[in-house]
Formats: C-alpha cells, structure tokens, sequence
C-alpha cells in the first residue's frame, strides 16, 4: 500500500456575524510534499537575556529546519485520521475563532529587525485565541502580565512560562518563554476586558487586544489584521534600511575613527509601540594605526548592543572587561594589545524614558573607546547579536614615522 503524507493547510471560512476565521484543513499529498507548520509571513529587557541561551535557542531552529516536518502513514489510517481531524476541527470552530498576528519581522539579511507585533491591536470575542507566529532569528515573549504587575526580567519570566494554549483572564500572567522563528504560541481569552501584551526582551514592543461579548460586533475581520501587518512591516523595515543606507553613506564620506554600534526608532501606534532596529556597526571595518582611538556609539532608543573583541563572557547580566575605565566625560575606555586577547564593553545602552512621577533616569552608557597599541586584526562581535551578522573588524597598521 502506497505510503501518504499527512499535510494542514488553511483556509478561510466565514462565522459568527459573518467575519472570518482561519480553519485548518487536512489533505493528502505525496511523500515528497511535507508539512510546513509556520503562518504566512504577510509578504515576505535585553540585560537579563542571556546571550548563551539566545544563540542555543538559534541552533535549536537551524537543527529544526524551520519545523518541517513529514508524517507517513498509510494511506487507510490517514484517511481515517484525517476525516477524525476534520470533524473535530469544525466543531471547535463554531463557538469561536482563532485569530493570527506575527511577534517581529526581519530584513532577509537579518540586518533589521522588527521588535513588535504585527499587527499589535486587535478586537476579539470572549472564547476566541490569537496565535503569535515567530519569523525571525531574534527572540520575542508574548507575555500578558497581571495589572500593576512589576515587569520582571526576561531571564525570570512571569516568573517562569506557561504552556502553549493558555487562558489570560488578567488574574495570573501569561508567558511564551523566548521564541524563535518558526515557532507559535496561542492565548485563549475567556472573559472581556481590555489586556496588554508585551515582550519581555524588548521594552517598547507593546500591543492591545480588546475582548468584547459575544453579543458585541467586532469592527475588523482576519484580512484587515493581515493588510494591517503587511503594511506595518513593510513600513518599519523600509525605515531601517534607510537607516543602515545614511548609516553607511556617511561612514564612507567620512571616514575616521567612529564607528555606529547599532540604531533604531520607536513608533508609537494606537495600541501600544513598535521598535526597529539596525544590527549592524558601520562602518563592519575600519583601518587605523598604532595609538588611536577607536570610539562605538549605539545610537538604538532601546535595544542594547556590546563591543567584544575575544572570548565572549559568560551570564547574563555580562559586566565591562577588567581593566575598562570611565573617561571624564562618562565613555567607557580600555587599551588593547593584542589580537589574541579578551575585551568586553558590558552593555551599551540608552537610558530609559523619564516618565513623570518617578526618579530622573541615569545618563546612558552607551559609547565605548578602545585605544590599539599593537598592530593587527582585531575581530569583535555583538555579543547579543552576532549570529544574526553583527560582527566588526578594526585594522591597526603601525604608523610611519
């Protein structure tokens, strides 16, 4: 008997008021065919998040190869298997929907990053889910945490995670845990009310979700959320490729000894706030001589970057190299002599909002200065970001005389 493969497909139908719910259908396709489990892509807290644990999440999606996966069977059983699916499928889909939304985006080389979720405001029934998708090499939570919560670390969670299909009615938090591309995370909402949804690795990645009553129509349907995500993507990685382009533009009208560790911007919506961000240091390469002075700014609102030339230091919270001094102006500054030696700037960082009623936030830290005093190629990374391309090089030549 001739072996099938087991593929979910999805499609929309309409319910409840005549909006529309996206339903899965199962079919039978060839051996060769396979089942790729990850939503449509529309079109395409840093200090506590161990950089350890970000890369071992990334090595786990490689090995995955982006959840692909074959089921085979014979063709009895999965027929039989199928139709069971299919009934049970229709009757969970009568009484409620399950809506869809993205948490990030990137650029195809991974050099922008979208920190927000796509869209991040929606309207839904009581009894209906949202499914958060993952499409990007940098870590996201979908975390819903309890009014007036004190936002924990990212390390901590909520504390901690809860698994996949959870309910949030506001009385306990709701968390994904740090998720990758590739992967999903549903919350069910069993009462109404008005809820935030944040990530807990990136600050200012926000968004609302409005829970009405049954007997409530909701304004928007599927196809509206996805124009909205398509549009919003679209909109925040053009900006950040203008950025990287000026970024660029200006490192090779002016070359000298800065270099551009990272940008970004923050965009304000009517449920919350989106981020952008450049992970890159441009200029990637830079050429110097013997006794200057190379100066890192990180010029992201929110998302922390590192200088880390060497062994890259273990835990989370990753202080500055021994060694590393404070200039008079607050810079972080070391000497460097070798190539085969360790150098870490600690995070660089902007300093948070001021928001009124709470004590003035500290000047940032968020340049560092390395003085070369031997010649040779010196190879660094973000020590957060470099396996999605963040990595640099300074060329040190001895000068002429």
């Amino acid at each position: 008997m001739p072996s099938m493969i087991l593929r979910e497909t999805r499609i929309v139908t309409t319910v409840n008021n005549g909006f529309s719910s996206v339903l899965p259908v199962i079919t039978l396709a060839a051996p060769s065919a396979d089942v790729n489990l990850a939503f449509g892509q529309l079109g395409s807290g840093y200090r506590q998040c161990s950089p350890a644990g970000r890369k071992s999440l990334r090595r786990q999606r490689r090995v995955s190869s982006h959840l692909r996966v074959g089921a085979i069977m014979s063709k009895r059983y999965a027929l039989a298997l199928a139709a069971a699916l299919a009934v049970l499928v229709a009757s969970r889909a009568v009484g409620a929907t399950t809506w869809q939304s993205l948490a990030g985006a990137q650029s195809f080389d991974e050099a922008i990053q979208v920190e927000a979720f796509l869209p991040n405001e929606l309207w839904v029934h009581v009894g209906d889910s949202i499914t958060w998708t993952f499409p990007a090499d940098e870590v996201h939570t979908v975390t819903f945490l309890k009014p007036g919560q004190v936002r924990p670390s990212n390390g901590a969670g909520c504390p901690g995670t809860t698994p996949d299909q959870s309910n949030f009615d506001g009385s306990a938090c709701v968390n994904s845990g740090s998720l990758l591309e590739g992967r999903t995370y549903t919350v069910n909402f069993p009462t109404g009310g008005n809820f935030k949804v944040v990530c807990l690795v990136h600050a200012n990645m926000t968004g609302a979700i409005h829970v009405l009553e049954q007997s409530e129509a909701l304004p928007y349907q599927q196809t509206f959320y996805d124009d909205q995500a398509y549009t919003q993507r679209a909109g925040l990685l053009k900006d950040g490729a203008i950025q990287l382009g000026l970024l660029r533009a200006r490192a090779q009208q002016n070359p000298g000894y800065q270099v551009n560790a990272g940008s970004g911007e923050i965009v304000a919506t009517g449920g919350g706030s989106h981020t952008v961000s450049v992970y890159r240091f441009t200029p990637e390469s830079i050429v110097v001589n013997v006794g200057d002075t190379v100066e890192w700014t990180n010029l992201d609102p929110v998302t922390a970057h590192t200088v880390t030339f060497g062994t890259e230091p273990s835990g989370p919270l990753q202080p500055p190299s021994a060694g590393v001094t404070a200039d008079s102006d607050g810079a972080r500054h070391a000497m460097f002599a070798s190539p085969t030696d360790s150098l870490h700037s600690g995070f660089l960082v902007a300093a948070p909002q001021d928001r009124i009623g709470l004590a003035q936030a500290n000047l940032a830290v968020a340049r560092f200065r390395v003085t070369f005093t031997t010649p040779g190629t010196f190879d660094y990374i973000c020590a957060l970001h470099d396996e999605v391309g963040m990595t640099g090089q300074v060329i040190v030549h001895q000068a002429r005389r």
